[in-house]
């Protein structure tokens, strides 16, 4: 029986650069988090509500966020450094290694970027990133920003 299933290696993570106008690979990451997308509901249940059960109305969308367990490579760190304090949001893209060439893109913000320094392992770097508006999906890799 074979497996549709994809594995995770080869999978990119991707920053869009407006200085070449290109995507920009994000390198050694360990693994990506996410996009967690989530609905927010509206209760609008009501005394005459038959069935017994709660109902519900759809609200807002979040497009939640990505977390990136990263190796710390200076460069890397330097560019989602400069997005943590840069107010504008930036564009990126996770590219997955299936047969479609899935890819995620989304805009978002750098909301904590952190480093860790063990005595017996590789220093590491864990970034979160808050998606602003919605994730788009598409069958390889777009030649822009979504």
């Amino acid at each position: 029986m074979s497996s549709s299933a994809t594995a995770g290696k080869g999978a990119e993570f991707r920053r869009w650069d407006t200085t070449t106008g290109a995507w920009v690979v994000i390198a050694e990451i360990r693994t990506i988090g996410g996009p967690n997308m989530s609905r927010a509901t509206i209760d609008v249940t009501s005394l005459d509500s038959t069935d017994g059960y709660l109902e519900f109305l759809g609200s807002f969308r979040d497009g939640g966020s990505v977390d990136l367990a990263m190796l710390f490579l200076r460069d890397e760190y330097e560019v989602m450094k400069d997005d943590f304090e840069d107010d504008t949001l930036q564009n990126y893209e996770i590219v997955l290694p299936d047969l479609e060439t899935t890819s995620l893109e989304f805009t978002g913000l750098v909301t904590e970027l952190g480093l860790a320094i063990p005595h017996d392992d590789v220093i590491s770097s864990d970034t979160s990133i808050k998606i602003s508006g919605p994730v788009t999906l598409n069958s390889g890799s777009g030649p822009s920003p979504a």
